[in-house]
């Protein structure tokens, strides 16, 4: 076999050999270091833009947040309020049955009675809202049936004369209160210390219940505890009050026949001084007057002089029934059934011709022995009719479906107020309660009692000029039935309050 011999094999090619034309390392190497300083001029080129680009574009400072923290000082001073006197000493009573009324705890802390203002309370709470309206049903106006008090400021209601002389009656008590807050029945006449000093004191056991009437008419005008021309005046005969209740509940004591007169008027007042007001701290005291009537009532009946005796009347249940009526407006606890009993005997002491009676059916009011009745002739007034036809009103009782309530309307309207002492028709408590009654009422009824009445009590006020008189201006001559027992302080004090029936309470039923 041959051998070939590679050396002497030619081939024919135009391309020169690869490691003829190939660069080498070295080559590639130097070839880049002579690219570099543009490379590097480059790189150069992009910092000093990039730096141009961050000195011209700011960067958003960051909001430093400041942190602040408020003190607000909630501490207030508090008032501590001097413990009030004991009671004086009454014999004790004799309870047959403990009547248990839940008594409501009051939760919330607040000051003594001269620190009673805030920013948030210096409103007329009662005012403010229809809260209170759902209580008996009522909408319309703030406050209920209380929404229209202070009416007589502007002249509303009885206009100009009416206001005028509720002004100076106001005026007249204010200025005979006594410093400790009461009314004194047989001594405000201290109060005179120049001109002819005031004649007409009262019996002196009956403080309670002139205080709580005065209470009332300031009340009725629409001050309270909180505002009002009288708010002073208000809270320191609150605060005696408060301080002539025993651990039962009782307003002052039991040492007169017919204290309980006095403690029902004072319960009453008590419970429009904490509702109105809207002062917490009174609910344990307005409670306790109310729990202390219900101790009282007779079982299955209503109320007399004594308690549970088993003797009853319609002039002392008006009065109770006002005063838990007020009660339960203002979200205290009482018996229902109380007043369900109370509307029993309205109906077992009154007739078809519309007369209620006092203790039984067809009996007038009642008079002391002696003088008194023949001074003051029961047929001349229709107190007790009076009584019972406002109570029904205030109990949610309504003329088109009771028709006893029109004959009683009749009964009234035919006796209207008249100024006589000689013939013995002047009986401020009979008109106080009729004109409440014939006001709810209304209608001709109502026009032609507003003529006699405006006769009989605002141009029978002491309104003399003369100097020598100034102290018996805006007052009321103690010279009706009553006014033995309550002196010039019950008289100025209850026909304020017939005064105010304008605008006292709103319409009860519509």
């Amino acid at each position: 076999m041959a051998h070939l011999d590679p050396t002497k094999i030619k081939v024919d090619s135009h391309h020169q050999p690869v490691w003829e034309h190939e660069e080498s390392f070295q080559d590639l190497m130097a070839e880049q270091i002579r690219h570099a300083p543009w490379l590097v001029l480059s790189a150069a080129l992009h910092v000093v833009v990039l730096l141009l680009l961050w000195v011209l574009m700011p960067v958003e400072e960051k909001k430093v947040v400041e942190k602040k923290i408020e003190m607000t000082d909630n501490q207030t001073q508090q008032v501590e309020e001097p413990p009030p006197p004991p009671p004086p000493e009454t014999k004790p009573e004799e309870v047959v049955d403990e009547v248990v009324v839940t008594e409501t705890t009051v939760t919330e802390t607040e000051t003594a009675f001269d620190n009673v203002e805030s920013e948030v309370t210096s409103k007329e709470s009662a005012f403010d809202s229809n809260q209170w309206n759902s209580a008996v049903g009522l909408g319309g106006g703030a406050g209920g049936r209380y929404g229209g008090r202070g009416g007589g400021k502007g002249g509303r209601g009885g206009g100009k004369s009416y206001a005028e002389a509720i002004d100076a009656g106001l005026q007249w008590l204010k200025n005979h209160q006594d410093e400790d807050g009461k009314w004194d029945c047989d001594g405000f006449m201290k109060h005179d210390v120049e001109g002819e000093v005031c004649d007409g004191p009262g019996n002196a056991v009956h403080d309670v219940g002139v205080t709580g009437l005065a209470l009332l008419a300031f009340l009725g005008d629409g001050s309270t505890m909180r505002s009002g021309p009288y708010r002073q005046v208000i809270k320191d005969g609150v605060q005696w009050l408060r301080g002539q209740q025993d651990e039962k509940g009782l307003f002052g004591t039991n040492a007169s026949h017919d204290f309980i007169y006095d403690h029902a008027i004072a319960a009453y007042a008590m419970c429009e001084a904490f509702g109105l007001s809207n002062y917490q701290l009174l609910k344990p005291t307005a409670q306790k007057g109310v729990n202390y009537l219900e101790s009282h009532r007779n079982p299955y009946s209503v109320w007399r002089y004594q308690p549970r005796d088993n003797d009853n009347d319609t002039s002392v249940t008006g009065w109770c029934i006002m005063a838990y009526e007020s009660g339960e407006f203002f979200g205290l606890e009482i018996n229902k059934d109380a007043l369900k009993y109370s509307a029993i005997w309205l109906d077992q002491v009154s007739d078809p011709t519309g007369l209620h009676g006092y203790t039984k059916a067809g009996e007038r009011s009642s008079r002391k022995p002696g003088e008194h009745k023949t001074k003051f002739p029961v047929e001349k007034g229709e107190a007790m009719t009076a009584v019972g036809l406002f109570c029904r009103y205030f109990m949610g009782q309504d003329p088109k479906e009771k028709p006893i309530m029109n004959a009683a309307a009749n009964l009234i309207a035919a006796k209207p107020p008249l100024w006589d002492e000689k013939a013995g028709t002047i009986d401020h408590y009979y008109w106080y309660y009729a004109t409440y009654a014939l006001f709810q009422y209304g209608g001709k009824h109502w026009t032609d009692w507003q003529k006699k009445l405006e006769a009989a009590v605002v141009k029978t006020q002491h309104r003399s000029t003369d100097p020598a008189k100034k102290n018996l201006y805006g007052s009321w001559d103690p010279i009706g039935v009553w006014g033995e027992d309550g002196g010039r302080v019950y008289s100025t004090a209850i026909l304020v309050l017939t005064l105010e029936a304008y605008y006292r309470y709103s319409k009860l039923v519509r």
